[in-house]
């Protein structure tokens, strides 16, 4: 099926990505490529350690399509490889600003240089990614893929694994959090 892959399914195109077809991978990285974005700014703002991330997911994915066995949908397997990511770009970070910071502060905020067109847009956009930035990783996952992903609770306990209770918990406590945070901002 070499040529255009834009009317394949997921799995045509994962088969013949195993098999060496570059376009066929270049079809899934363009399939994948915003909800990958989506995901890994929601965790880390955006920032040039956002676009590492995102290319470092799909070479993981490209060196494990091998692995992948169909079991989940292909987007779901993405995203636990962004997820992943990212979350161990949290760890390192913490782990780095912790061993450096004089005033015991690990919390790391990129500035950007303002675009007086948007200015109210950015501001807005700057105060929803501090307050996602002050939330603990494991309520700022879910936040993401809730509130800015668009999954439902049940496609985010399977995608993380967890327990639907779970996520309906860390849901409302990420929520209470997140007003706590834009009230004082």
């Amino acid at each position: 099926m070499k040529g255009s892959y834009r009317q394949a399914d997921d799995s045509e195109l994962v088969k013949a990505s195993v098999n060496g077809d570059r376009l066929a991978f270049s079809e899934i990285v363009e399939r994948y490529r915003r909800m990958v974005a989506r995901t890994v700014k929601g965790m880390l703002g955006d920032s040039v350690f956002s676009e590492d991330i995102g290319q470092e997911v799909f070479i993981k994915l490209y060196h494990s399509l091998s692995d992948f066995r169909g079991e989940a949908r292909l987007s779901t397997y993405i995203q636990k490889i962004a997820i992943n990511l990212t979350l161990n770009e949290i760890k390192r970070r913490k782990r780095f600003f912790s061993m450096f910071s004089q005033d015991g502060e690990n919390e790391l905020y990129e500035h950007e240089i303002p675009d007086p067109e948007n200015e109210q847009k950015r501001d807005a956009t700057e105060l929803v990614s501090k307050a996602l930035a002050g939330l603990e990783p494991k309520f700022r996952i879910i936040v993401t893929m809730r509130m800015l992903q668009g999954y439902s609770t049940k496609e985010t306990a399977e995608i993380l694994n967890l327990p639907l209770g779970t996520v309906l918990s860390r849901l409302s406590r990420a929520q209470e959090q997140l007003k706590e945070i834009l009230g004082k901002l």
